[in-house]
């Protein structure tokens, strides 16, 4: 294990006002985002997706790290090139989604365990020599009646801190992901006091696997009501909440913090980050940063449609929405700018 190499690139990853992008969906859950669109579900369709993503003009400018899925991982563009070289030669570092998923927990009826441990030493081996420098590793826990239970928090942040731990050990940055989701009538203070137990039960691991903070980064929820919770706080009422209760339990060792979107529009994830750096980005001890799925490739997608004549318009799409959380990581974000980076964006593809 080379330490400072691996301190490094979690420094890289959070690094000035860029964050990730997570373009990791399985192949069954990118599947589902083609089928509601029309689009064929096939590898080469995905092979086709992954590179007009990736050939966007333009995208290291804002995306530091790009987190890819396996199949994704050993693909070529149409030239031959590999995907990962593409990425590397945007000025952007690869990386990888190492578990294989989220299970029905024995015992534990409504709650998930991530699974993915048995074999990861030699993956992970594997991976660093195909070029990835960094991973992740996703939990998920669901707020509803009478849980989340403490076996099923304790079960998934073991499962993180073991997982850290040998990506370390391998010369990868783990990304230590604990999502608290949205789904449900939870108000956000439910989800306020179920995150600080979650995060605080994954430092505590970390601590007992003997992870090195410093080489790491935290990808949370942020705190929010539940999708159907009659009541919706402001955009800067969540960025207090969220800010609040990470100070309460992400030691300052931990140079980022890069938010999932979860289920959020673009606009409104984009918006509530914005909010946390204007507020609080001066008296922080990590950076707060992005590593978005949906909330960045949704639009893009929408315009791709699996039609190679659409690839300017969503590369477009792509950018647009990648600078807007370039600027929300400034805390220069506005729905202004939203038309303004558009306008921009546009322009530049157009001469």
């Amino acid at each position: 294990m080379n330490t400072q190499d691996i301190i490094d690139t979690a420094k890289a990853l959070v690094a000035g006002d860029k964050g990730l992008l997570a373009m990791d969906e399985s192949n069954p859950t990118c599947n589902k985002r083609f089928a509601a669109l029309g689009i064929p579900q096939n590898e080469e369709v995905r092979r086709a997706y992954r590179e007009m993503i990736v050939d966007t003009p333009g995208l290291g400018e804002s995306i530091s790290g790009a987190i890819l899925y396996d199949e994704t991982i050993r693909q070529q563009k149409k030239d031959g090139t590999p995907i990962v070289k593409a990425i590397i030669d945007a000025g952007i570092i690869p990386g990888i989604k190492v578990d294989i998923g989220a299970k029905g927990m024995a015992g534990h009826p409504g709650e998930k365990i991530t699974e993915g441990l048995d074999g990861l030493h030699d993956r992970l081996i594997e991976y660093y020599q195909m070029g990835a420098r960094f991973a992740k590793w996703r939990a998920v826990i669901a707020i509803g009646h009478g849980i989340p239970g403490r076996g099923c928090i304790e079960a998934n942040a073991h499962a993180l801190a073991r997982y850290a731990s040998l990506c370390q050990e391998a010369g990868l940055a783990p990304i230590v992901e604990p999502e608290v989701l949205m789904d449900g009538n939870h108000t956000l203070h439910r989800c306020f006091e179920v995150t600080e137990e979650v995060l605080r039960t994954v430092f505590n691991q970390l601590y007992a696997q003997g992870v090195m903070l410093e080489g790491m980064i935290l990808k949370p929820n942020m705190v929010l009501p539940g999708l159907s919770c009659s009541k919706q706080e402001s955009v800067d009422e969540v960025a207090d909440a969220t800010v609040n209760c990470l100070k309460q339990a992400v030691p300052a060792a931990v140079p980022g913090i890069a938010f999932l979107s979860g289920g959020q529009s673009s606009e409104l994830a984009s918006a509530r980050l914005n909010a946390m750096n204007v507020r609080f980005k001066s008296r922080m001890p990590w950076a707060l940063a992005f590593s978005f799925a949906r909330a960045i490739q949704q639009p893009a997608l929408e315009i791709w449609q699996g039609k190679e004549i659409n690839v300017p318009k969503a590369q477009q799409a792509l950018y647009h929405r990648a600078k807007c959380n370039q600027a929300a990581r400034r805390g220069e974000y506005n729905t202004e700018l939203e038309k303004q980076i558009h306008d921009i964006t546009l322009y530049k593809h157009q001469t």
